[in-house]
């Protein structure tokens, strides 16, 4: 009689685990690896969206913005869609804590943390290099801390977070399966500064 040991948890390895870019002192790029990522659908008003608001402590962001100043991190995404991003390892008890909330009101939460990756940009480069691919006004009077669009970059679907106006720091949300694309892109786009300060 053998004893049933259990499986090895499969080693998690990030998109972007082997990316070591060589960028120009004006621009830093890193990954934010294993984000909980959820994505919450509850139509705004209601007492599902009552329940979620006392839940997280704060009014989920009108379109466009971000709500960025909390643990838990909320996105808007679309008119009933927003993305809750918090650290790493916090996907079941936020999920059940939401849920409990919610209770028999209609909303639905998923646990999309796999879907995604994000890309943490600074610098004064920033808006610069980001023009080069996308179509999104960067300009500083529209980029002001907390905006946040879902757009093209480098023909790659993204959600920009600006964390900094100017935009001097943003949060590149992109699917897993585009990051290593969107990477390479962004130290191509860094070529002609490569002498920058």
């Amino acid at each position: 009689m053998t004893a049933d040991t259990p499986a090895p948890t499969p080693a998690r390895i990030s998109p972007l685990a082997d990316w070591y870019p060589q960028l120009p002192s004006g621009l830093s790029a890193h990954e934010l690896p294993f984000l909980t990522q959820l994505t919450l659908r509850v139509t705004p008003g209601s007492a599902a969206a009552t329940a979620v608001e006392g839940y997280l402590g704060y009014a989920l962001p009108d379109a466009g913005r971000a709500h960025l100043d909390a643990e838990v991190k909320a996105l808007w995404l679309g008119p009933d869609e927003w993305l809750l991003v918090a650290p790493a390892g916090r996907a079941e008890e936020l999920t059940a804590g939401l849920r409990l909330a919610i209770g028999e009101e209609f909303a639905t939460v998923t646990d999309t943390s796999a879907q995604r990756t994000v890309l943490a940009l600074a610098g004064p480069l920033l808006p610069e290099i980001l023009s080069q691919g996308c179509a999104l006004d960067l300009a500083p009077d529209k980029a002001d801390a907390g905006a946040c669009h879902t757009t093209l970059l480098a023909q790659t679907g993204v959600t920009v977070v600006v964390r900094e106006a100017g935009p001097r720091a943003v949060w590149l949300f992109v699917r897993s399966s585009f990051a290593g694309y969107l990477a390479a892109w962004l130290a191509d786009a860094c070529t002609e500064y490569a002498g920058a300060a």
